[in-house]
């Protein structure tokens, strides 16, 4: 097996839910527009105001979409992993947002011109249908988001946030300060050490600095309001249908990495 074929069983835009779930004739067209990047940790891909160049599809990395007010102060509205894409807004109609794009886990994701985008977006058909659900799932999360940083507490909400990002990353090892755990909760720090406190002595976690590994995903389960379970069910409902072709993907992805080098 030579490095090109080793690259792409470690790198697949299959992995990315999205991308995986189009036909085999949407699929193939896309694949040769889209670009792997790697996603440092805290890499700004957007700024509020700022024109959007490229859709980024993750795939190990997770993305955390911010709105910072005019003092600085931020808040995390949503999170985008291998479920989804970072950039609605260029297939929505608008070029800019008035929100913030920022790598909360490092990783990779595939990266699409704008203009590529909206060209396969006014196609019609299976992708813009499927982009469309996303987004509506999307808004679901941004708006359980605002009820939960509302009404339920910090440890709740510690507990929906490790949740979410257990379901988009492979490891229970996650790399991250409780400094920037509280700067996506938007609360202070010292509610996060309390809380992170509480659930590291009820055995669900253990905390040291940089890290947090989920030891008990149970009790958080048993710890979290219901907002977890809310946007979980709505991306459930969304997608049923989506049907994933990893076997056949990679087999058609290898036959053409075959073919360019003859």
């Amino acid at each position: 097996m030579d490095s090109r074929e080793k690259s792409l069983q470690r790198h697949s835009p299959n992995q990315n839910h999205l991308l995986a779930a189009l036909p085999s004739a949407d699929y193939m067209r896309l694949l040769p527009l889209l670009e792997l990047v790697a996603l440092p940790l805290g890499e700004m891909l957007y700024e509020p105001g700022q024109q959007m160049r490229h859709a980024y599809f993750p795939t190990t990395a997770i993305v955390s979409l911010h709105y910072v007010t005019e003092t600085g102060a931020s808040a995390e509205t949503a999170g985008v992993g291998n479920e989804g894409i970072v950039g609605v807004a260029l297939f929505m109609g608008g070029d800019t947002t008035c929100s913030s794009a920022v790598v909360q886990t490092a990783g990779h994701a595939y990266r699409l011109e704008a203009r590529l985008l909206k060209q396969e977006f006014n196609r019609g058909g299976f992708l813009q249908g499927l982009l469309l659900r996303y987004t509506q799932a999307l808004m679901t999360q941004m708006s359980q988001s605002a009820a939960c940083n509302r009404h339920h507490s910090v440890e709740q909400r510690l507990c929906r946030w490790l949740l979410l990002t257990l379901d988009r990353c492979q490891s229970n090892d996650l790399v991250m300060t409780q400094e920037l755990v509280a700067s996506m909760l938007g609360v202070r720090r010292e509610g996060i050490t309390e809380a992170a406190g509480n659930l590291q002595r009820a055995g669900f976690i253990t905390s040291r600095r940089g890290h947090i590994a989920v030891l008990n995903r149970e009790g958080l389960e048993t710890s979290v309001c219901e907002c977890y379970e809310v946007v979980k069910k709505e991306i459930r409902r969304l997608l049923a249908d989506v049907q994933y072709r990893q076997d056949e993907i990679i087999s058609l992805t290898r036959q053409q990495s075959w073919k360019s080098t003859k």
